[in-house]
């Protein structure tokens, strides 16, 4: 997994690819069509014929030229939506949801219609032969009827999309969005907790003297190639232990891992060179963190939403309060999935290859620390941190639990420090004590 997923998510994060394909198809449709017409309008029934577009060389030229006109002017409404709409997600809920918009199926798809319709009337157009031009009238029935059928599709799509973007800017939306890519991913990459699954118990530690693997390009992890690093610790005789996870940043020359001999016997300098150069090779860098294996990732955008919303300039606390919960959802189904490091083996079952994953000490700091620090002083905040913690304890197992008290310690102080009315500092310390129970199990049921 290295440049592969680097690829994939650049076309799929990118608006441009699915509209060009759709303006090369138009093209292809424009110039072949035309010619098809010539061919069969002569066979075709007129039963058929009467469904077709039936005017003259002017007509025809009139109708490409209106529908050409009108579905640029479309398309340039669409692409103003969608920037306002991008605009709109960045600077009121955070700049790491635009990728969401920039993958929305639908948009890329209304983008590629529109503009394909308007490529094919234009390319459809320069075939349209009349009286004045010197040569036979030429209309291309079939080709300007499939331009009539195309802007009625144009229509409705605009109208769809319209409908579509009003619901997808709605916060409640954007975080459901969220919600779900994060919950593949964890589901995709993190295997279900079991005895079958304690990779993780069986990792070698480096030596003191182990080979620092450095960085060749500055940015985020994005993809680890783990095929590649297989092979090149297999050829080296060593093990590689990388301990950035993705989504890390990385600088230029400074260690994302280390190297050592499996054997005891130091590595050559070729074999040491080598193996520098090919673990970093394997791994891949981007300039913006990306979801394909970033588990922490949703949860790094659910508190983005949620600090964004208790800022002084927005003050909007249930955005936080509703961002909170789809994190504590994240959570309860990361307590349940092994977060220890992934080990890859080679054909004698022998571990060649350690890579890190973000602890749950790690991703409960991300996504309480922030919230609990820009909400201190909004009790419905620190209020929906407690429940977050009595469902996280809910879920845990034992060697979690020390992390969740830790957690509840630090809420506990953060509301002591404020100056609460009596009335709801008594609920949120009723609240902690229930973090406290589920620690140990219990359950007690809110009173109506």
């Amino acid at each position: 997994m290295g440049a592969g997923p680097l690829r994939r998510d650049a076309l799929r994060s990118q608006l441009w690819p699915l509209p060009t394909l759709g303006v090369l198809l138009a093209v292809a449709a424009g110039v072949g069509l035309p010619r098809l017409d010539m061919r069969i309008l002569r066979h075709i029934p007129p039963s058929l014929t009467a469904y077709l577009f039936g005017g003259g060389p002017a007509a025809a030229r009139t109708v490409l030229e209106a529908i050409a006109g009108s579905l640029i002017s479309v398309t340039a409404l669409t692409f103003s939506l969608t920037v306002v709409t991008l605009q709109l997600a960045s600077s009121q809920f955070s700049p790491r949801l635009l990728r969401t918009f920039n993958q929305d199926r639908y948009v890329q798809t209304t983008l590629a219609l529109f503009l394909a319709t308007f490529t094919y009337a234009l390319t459809v157009l320069r075939t349209v032969r009349t009286e004045a031009s010197g040569q036979p009238p030429f209309v291309p029935q079939l080709s300007v009827t499939l331009a009539f059928v195309l802007t009625l599709a144009s229509v409705f799509a605009l109208v769809i999309f319209l409908s579509h973007l009003a619901r997808k800017i709605r916060v409640e939306t954007m975080l459901r969005d969220v919600h779900i890519d994060a919950d593949a991913t964890l589901r995709r990459l993190l295997p279900e907790t079991g005895p079958a699954t304690t990779e993780g118990t069986t990792a070698p530690g480096p030596p003191a003297d182990a080979l620092p693997l450095l960085v060749e390009t500055s940015g985020f992890l994005a993809a680890v190639d783990e095929k590649a690093l297989l092979a090149a610790a297999v050829a080296a005789d060593a093990v590689v232990l990388i301990d950035r996870c993705p989504g890390s940043s990385l600088i230029t020359g400074t260690p994302a891992g280390v190297a050592w001999s499996r054997t005891g016997v130091p590595l050559a300098p070729d074999t040491r060179r080598l193996l520098v150069e090919q673990t970093a090779r394997a791994l891949g860098t981007a300039s913006e963190r990306i979801p394909e294996q970033d588990i922490s990732f949703g949860l790094r955008q659910l508190t983005d939403v949620a600090t964004k919303a208790l800022s002084p300039g927005i003050n909007d606390p249930t955005t936080a309060i509703h961002a909170l919960s789809h994190s504590s959802a994240l959570l309860c189904e990361l307590a349940r999935r092994d977060l220890s490091p992934r080990l890859l083996r080679d054909d004698r079952g022998q571990v060649r290859v350690v890579l890190r994953r973000p602890t749950l000490a790690e991703l409960l700091h991300l996504a309480v620390a922030q919230p609990m620090q820009y909400g201190a002083a909004d009790p419905a905040v620190l209020a929906r941190l407690s429940i977050l913690l009595r469902e996280l304890a809910w879920h845990s197992r034992p060697e979690q639990r020390p992390t969740i008290a830790d957690h509840l310690a630090r809420l506990r102080a953060t509301t002591a420090a404020q100056e609460f009315h009596s009335g709801d500092r008594t609920h949120l310390a009723d609240l902690a004590d229930s973090v406290d129970q589920a620690l140990n199990r219990r359950w007690t049921a809110d009173a109506p």
